[in-house]
């Protein structure tokens, strides 16, 4: 643990980054889009397409992986949400090949989910809150094992 784990208190700390083999489709996309746009006019319509498109493609996709998942001072932050510990009931690692289930027939409509699909394993914990209507958890994470061995230190 460094210096900066200690004095913060933090456990577990993870950004559900996008892999790099995710970003040029959608940056190829955004280029033909703009080539589109573009069809051969001249001044600013031919290059604001991609000074506009490409960028924003990028920051979206940046965006889409800057949500991060963290055991830290006692809490369970998942995104923006977080989960005090002494609440956190069963854990259960759901494997890649199984999360399908997990995410479609077996997904109660009240469960907070954070799902990133170019993750393969999800964690469920049930939270054991008798005030919070949510029944539990579903949230992807590339080390569960890590991440679920914090969450039972953290008790």
């Amino acid at each position: 643990m460094t210096d900066t784990q200690a004095s913060t208190g933090t456990r577990y700390r993870e950004r559900l980054y996008v892999s790099w083999y995710w970003w040029p489709l959608p940056l190829l996309a955004a280029g033909l889009l703009a080539a589109e746009v573009h069809l051969g006019y001249p001044g600013v319509r031919a290059w604001l397409p991609y000074v506009v498109l490409l960028p924003l493609t990028a920051l979206l996709i940046w965006r889409a992986g800057s949500t991060s998942v963290r055991v830290q001072d006692g809490d369970l932050w998942v995104g923006k949400a977080h989960l005090p510990l002494r609440y956190v009931g069963e854990i259960q690692v759901v494997s890649a090949k199984d999360k399908r289930k997990a995410l479609g027939p077996h997904l109660d409509p009240a469960a907070y989910v954070l799902h990133r699909g170019w993750i393969g394993p999800v964690v469920r914990l049930r939270q054991t809150d008798p005030g919070d209507p949510t029944p539990y958890w579903v949230f992807s994470t590339r080390h569960p094992d890590r991440l679920v061995e914090a969450l039972r230190a953290g008790d």
